[in-house]
């Protein structure tokens, strides 16, 4: 059994860069959610935001994906 989800930056719906949308839509989730908990945990201590950014320059975004 193989699963065929991909983790990708939706072109639609995005917010600033479409990190939390890939998230929530990889794993079933509300983008709304994904993004209210991204945001209340910036106010944690921790290295929230450059996760964001990795996940910006890690996570393909979906024009990319379509030519390939």
């Amino acid at each position: 059994m193989t699963n065929e989800r991909t983790l990708y930056r939706p072109t639609q719906g995005r917010m600033l860069g479409g990190v939390c949308a890939g998230i929530a839509d990889y794993f079933g989730w509300d983008r709304n959610l994904v993004r209210i908990l991204a945001v209340v945990s910036i106010l944690i201590p921790g290295p929230q935001v450059l996760a964001y950014i990795v996940g910006w320059i890690v996570i393909p975004d979906e024009r990319k994906l379509s030519r390939s």
